[in-house]
């Protein structure tokens, strides 16, 4: 999409500067294509402005300065180092669990947790409001009562559901963002744990409070516990967006270091998924 060569060259000062506004112009260009492509993968008219800019941002630095770091756009080293659960689940082998989870846009939330050793399945979709708001146009409005959400089917005999959560929580998302995520705004972006069961209840509250007490976090955290009342599947050009389009300014600016930290802070969970979310909206 932008040329790599080119920007390399104005990066190392070797383009003259009528060929450096040459290349600014190309680029442009492909900002251009860029924010059409998003457009119609994101429901046509519903992006919201603040990730064009975005991609503008993205432009500029590829342009004139190479990429940033890795988390610039998310203000340093977004992740943290999240404690284990001190109340979790025991191990089970007689089946697998589902977790519904809330952090933000759900590309990059399931992007992420396909790489999870013991998640066995990964599904974007939405859940807090009904089944007749359960569409993209229709939840982008922020006024459905649902959040972009994932359905995690894993493993407990692998990974617990505690141990979930601690991933979640280091790696995925911002939690002390209230109805946010970057330049997602809207109770949509919102984060939220929607417990199943009692058992996660349970879990997902002891966490939060040991997450409060070790002052993980600078601020507070916003992370709502919500009842479970259905989770609904997203349209299918949703599903398995971070690995589709890996090359995504979007994907890169906003997702990609998530990935790199899950590879970094739990070397010993990470792995290669298996591409198993191909599914129909409900």
């Amino acid at each position: 999409m932008f040329n790599v060569a080119s920007r390399d060259a104005v990066r190392d000062g070797a383009l003259s500067d009528t060929a450096r506004l040459a290349q600014t112009q190309r680029d442009a260009a492909g900002l251009v294509d860029v924010a059409a492509r998003v457009r119609h993968a994101r429901g046509a008219l519903h992006v919201r402005p603040p990730r064009i800019w975005t991609y503008g941002a993205l432009v500029l630095a590829l342009t004139f300065g190479g990429l940033p770091d890795a988390h610039a756009s998310q203000g340093a080293d977004a992740s943290v180092s999240a404690p284990a659960p001190l109340i979790d689940e025991p191990a089970n082998t007689s089946h697998t669990e589902v977790a519904v989870l809330a952090g933000g846009c759900f590309w990059g939330v399931q992007g992420v947790l396909s790489h999870v050793h013991g998640v066995t399945r990964v599904v974007s979709g939405y859940s807090g409001g009904s089944r007749w708001t359960a569409h993209y146009e229709r939840v982008s409005d922020g006024d459905t009562g649902h959040a972009e959400a994932v359905e995690v089917t894993f493993d407990p005999a692998q990974i617990s559901y505690g141990r979930l959560l601690q991933v979640f929580f280091s790696v995925v998302f911002d939690p002390t963002a209230r109805n946010a995520q970057g330049d997602d705004e809207g109770t949509q972006y919102r984060s939220a744990i929607f417990a199943r069961d009692d058992t996660q209840r349970r879990i997902a509250s002891a966490y939060l409070v040991q997450l409060e007490r070790a002052h993980v976090y600078r601020a507070p955290i916003a992370t709502d516990i919500e009842p479970y009342t259905g989770f609904y599947a997203a349209e299918p050009y949703h599903q398995d967006y971070m690995a589709r389009h890996a090359d995504s300014p979007y994907i890169v600016a906003n997702d990609a270091p998530k990935l790199d930290a899950l590879r970094a802070r739990f070397p010993a969970l990470y792995r290669e998924p298996t591409p198993t979310t191909h599914v129909a909206a409900q």
